[in-house]
């Protein structure tokens, strides 16, 4: 079997829904592309990028950078960033960076925001005010996940630490295949929440388990964040 297999996270797309809590469709849309109308005229939107696996069945298969890339564009859009820059800026980092996954480098971190200043105004040298507005929203957007990301230098993103790098909750492609589990023990955090909920005792759980009660906590957290 392919080493990538136990090293790149794998999930479906309803998965990846779930754990960024964006659609369905909209995964799809942005990798696979799509069609619409305008003015009665038929017009082809291309794949934002390609997913790191190949589809299984027909069907989307993503790995563990789909996951934050699908974060960034979601926060991105969702801060006011046009998808005709979005696609821009992702282009020119990916050219720039020579990476399949841009956004989940460090130096998309370090250097985005005078990817997304250049082409803001192409065509004029962009003001010091439309300067100092997307330096601040692109702070704004990358602060938040800088407190759950672990970069590995070369690799990019290697963890996501949803509830952030001081608590239990991790996703690590090497580990379960990507799904969150607690760091410490490797168990899932569905598994713990949904006995937790079974048991009506999170004492009882870690005596199941073998875990930390804070281990515990952390899952029930998590799982109900999800389902929020």
């Amino acid at each position: 079997m392919n080493a990538d297999f136990f090293s790149t996270g794998i999930y479906t797309v309803p998965d990846a829904a779930r754990l960024t809590a964006v659609s369905t469709g909209r995964i799809r849309r942005w990798l696979r592309g799509y069609r619409y109308m305008h003015r009665e005229k038929s017009y082809e939107s291309p794949p934002l990028w390609h997913g790191q696996w190949e589809p299984i069945d027909h069907s989307l298969a993503l790995g563990f950078l789909d996951l934050i890339e699908i974060r960034f564009v979601d926060a991105f859009l969702k801060a006011g960033v046009s998808w005709a820059m979005l696609r821009k800026a992702r282009q020119k980092a990916h050219t720039l960076f020579q990476v399949s996954h841009p956004f989940c480098t460090q130096h998309f971190v370090t250097d985005g925001r005078e990817i997304f200043v250049e082409l803001h105004d192409e065509r004029e040298q962009p003001s010091l005010v439309e300067i100092v507005k997307w330096q601040q929203v692109f702070g704004n957007i990358i602060k938040p996940f800088l407190k759950e990301l672990e970069f590995g230098g070369q690799a990019g993103v290697i963890r996501w630490w949803p509830l952030g790098e001081k608590r239990s909750v991790v996703l690590d492609p090497t580990r379960n295949f990507g799904r969150p589990i607690v760091a410490t023990h490797g168990v899932p955090t569905e598994v713990l929440a949904s006995a937790a909920r079974t048991s009506g005792s999170i004492v009882e759980v870690t005596r199941w388990f073998d875990v930390a009660e804070r281990e515990v906590r952390d899952a029930v957290e998590y799982e109900q964040r999800l389902a929020a």
